[in-house]
Parts: C-alpha cells; structure tokens; sequence
C-alpha cells in the first residue's frame, strides 16, 4: 500500500463542550449559570500533568482558589448551596473530565473524601475539614477498599481496637485515591470483627499521625495518584470517630450514593470530549479526494456515538434530580439507588465505546502518545470498575427488579 502524504494538514480548533443539555427539565437557573462559567474557567487553565502528584495539588488549589471546591461541603461550612447537590455536582464533574480527568478526579476527590464528614460529623470535625476542603487547602481522601475487600466492603480486615478511650488501627488499606497526597483520610474498620458488615466503623485519620504509611504508589495506565495504606499500631484519640460506633458500612455506602451519579457524569464528559475531537478530525482529514466527515459510515459512526452519549446523559441527570428531589429529611427511595446504578453503568460502558469508535476513526494517529483520545482510551477504562464495577451495577438491578 502506498501512504498518502494528508496535504491539507489539520488546523488546531478550540474545541468547547456543548451546552444544549442545559435545556432539559432535569435543571434549574443556578444549574444552567454554572456549567458556562466553569467551562470558560477550565478552557483557560493550563497545568502540567505529566507529574500527577504535583498536577492534582495544582488542580485543588486552582479550583479552591476559584470557588469550585465550595460545591463540595454544604454552606454553613463555605460551600456554595445549602447541601450537597446532585445536579451541580454532576455538571461540575462532566465539564471538568471534558478539559482533564485528572481535574476531575481532583475535584471528586475532594468531595467524595469529606462527603462522610458532611453527613455524620460532630461541628468540631466539620469545622476543623469542610472551610478547608472548601478553599483548597486540604486534600481529602476516602479509605474503603482492602486488597481482600473490594466490592465486598464486609470483608475487609482492618481493625480499630478501643484503647481505654481512644483507637488503635491496624491493617491495610489499597487503591486508595489521594495515597499519599492527602491531608487526612476517612478511614473505615472493623471493630466489631464477628458482626460483618454491622462492625464496621469510621475515623478520620490525619496524614501525619504516626503507624499511618503511605509510601506504596501505585502505578495505574492513566496517571492517577494512588497508594496502599498501611496502618501499625496507628493511634487514634477518641474523637477520631467519624458517625456512630459500627455505623460505618451505612455512612459509606450513603457517601457513595451522592457520588455514584457524578462517576457517570465524569464518563460523559469524557464521551463528549471523544466524540469533539473525532467530529472535528473528520472535517480535517482529507481522503480520496473528499473529507472524512464525507463518507456515509463516518457520518453513521458519529450518529451512534451521540446517541450513545445522549441515553446515558438522560440517565445521569435523571438520577441527580432524583436525589435532589428527594425529601431532605428522609431516607433516599430505593428507586434511587436503582437509578444511580443504572446511570453508573450505562454512562460508563457507553463512554467507553464512545471513545474506542473516536480512536478508531483517527486511525494511527488515535495511538500515538500525545493525541487526546489516546489519553482518553486509558482514563475512561477505571470509570467502568471504581465506586461500584458494572457487575455490581448489574446485581443492584437484578434485585432492585426482582423485589416485590
């Protein structure tokens, strides 16, 4: 075969995400204000990823200096509305993953690892975290997950153990989001070693304090700072109990809810960036004397990634207002968690397809270090696996249908 020099080569675009999902019901006025603003705000940050430790400091800090972070912690401590909202939270998510998963995953972070302390906090442990994590000054992480304990939360073997009136906690803990970078951690353990599920309870466990290690990086195909924890003998004061006793596996998995709608919104930011960059390639690629845009199974590709996108956006903003809806001061309805599951699921596994059609239609180019969808090929594959895989998505389903 002969390779054709491209003779009109392409000419860098200013790609900037649509906005037209802003019309649907699902959102309100402050709703429609913020996704415009922070766009313009992201489409002029410029940080240097290539040391993702340092690139996720410098993303807290940008955006706490901006006034995002705010949406992270209820107003009474420095947020910006006066709880946690779903919908805000979901478009902060899908805007920020358009420009950089990792601003993304800083921003998330920042929410999912003080989310525990918004909803079972003393006003002492909010005061001293929520006003910080608000302005960037503290970097928050969620320690759940075990080698041995992943989707099966009730395994986990990290113990806290009562010491008089104070904790001691042993154990590890891995992929943990923040390893290393962290101020302080929402630690979860048994201590109640023989009651499952039902013993497991939650500390905040500050970064310095000694017997906490978290050296161990971990090395993942999409840059992300990430550590397994080590605890030894790690002493704890009593008022390091985040919740009630043996109350922990209830408060993650009400943390986890607020948040499990966001992942999908992360995972259609990220489709939507895909589909950008391969509209806009195929209007520059030239061929056979006509454009790519030109051919009809280009135009058919680009048809099935929209309407892939579109389904799993309806299903994200769905479940937000859901949330949002709810009664403040009641237990969410289970429809809720079916919803998030399904938004989890269905954003994720189509993003990912999304994205793999955009690589496929850059042809080489899609695999060379440096190109975005290349980037976005291996950011968008742990989305399908962290806060709850497909196949735990799936079980939710399954028994949310069955159930009478």
């Amino acid at each position: 075969m002969v390779a054709f020099e491209n003779p009109h080569p392409p000419v860098p675009i200013e790609i900037a995400p649509s906005l037209a999902h802003l019309d649907l019901p699902f959102f309100d006025a402050p709703h429609r204000q913020l996704a415009p603003a922070l766009a313009t705000w992201a489409g002029e940050q410029t940080v240097d990823e290539r040391d993702d430790r340092a690139a996720c400091r410098d993303w807290v800090r940008r955006l706490g200096t901006a006034g995002w972070l705010r949406y992270c912690v209820p107003a009474e401590h420095g947020g910006a509305l006066p709880r946690l909202d779903s919908r805000a939270l979901v478009l902060l998510r899908e805007t920020l993953a358009f420009y950089s998963p990792l601003a993304d995953f800083a921003f998330a972070m920042q929410g999912l690892g003080s989310g525990a302390i918004t909803l079972a906090g003393t006003p002492a442990q909010r005061a001293a975290h929520l006003p910080a994590v608000a302005r960037g000054e503290q970097i928050a992480a969620f320690a759940l997950s075990e080698p041995d304990a992943g989707s099966d939360v009730a395994a986990m073997r990290t113990r806290a153990t009562r010491i008089d009136d104070d904790w001691r906690l042993d154990g590890t803990k891995t992929w943990i989001s923040n390893g290393g970078l962290a101020d302080f951690y929402v630690t979860f353990a048994k201590t109640d070693p023989d009651a499952g599920a039902r013993g497991i309870s939650a500390f905040i466990v500050p970064a310095p304090t000694p017997g906490l290690d978290s050296s161990d990086h971990i090395e993942l195909m999409a840059p992300h700072p990430l550590a397994t924890l080590r605890f030894n003998a790690c002493h704890l004061p009593a008022h390091s109990l985040l919740g009630p006793l043996h109350g922990g596996f209830k408060l993650a998995m009400q943390t986890l809810d607020i948040f499990r709608a966001s992942v999908a919104a992360a995972a259609l930011g990220m489709a939507r960036r895909a589909l950008a960059e391969a509209v806009t390639h195929a209007r520059q690629r030239r061929m056979f004397g006509q454009t790519l845009a030109d051919f009809q199974l280009t135009q058919a590709r680009l048809g099935e990634m929209s309407a892939l996108i579109d389904a799993a956006a309806l299903l994200t903003y769905r479940a937000a207002w859901m949330r949002d809806t709810a009664p403040a001061d009641q237990p969410l309805p289970r429809a809720y968690t079916a919803a998030a599951a399904m938004a989890k699921m269905t954003a994720t596994e189509n993003a990912q397809r999304v994205i793999d059609m955009a690589l496929q239609l850059h042809g080489g180019l899609g695999v060379r270090v440096g190109q975005k969808v290349e980037s976005l090929y291996r950011d968008i594959r742990s989305l399908r696996i962290y806060e709850g895989a497909t196949e735990v998505q799936l079980l939710i389903l399954g028994k949310a249908i069955l159930k009478p």
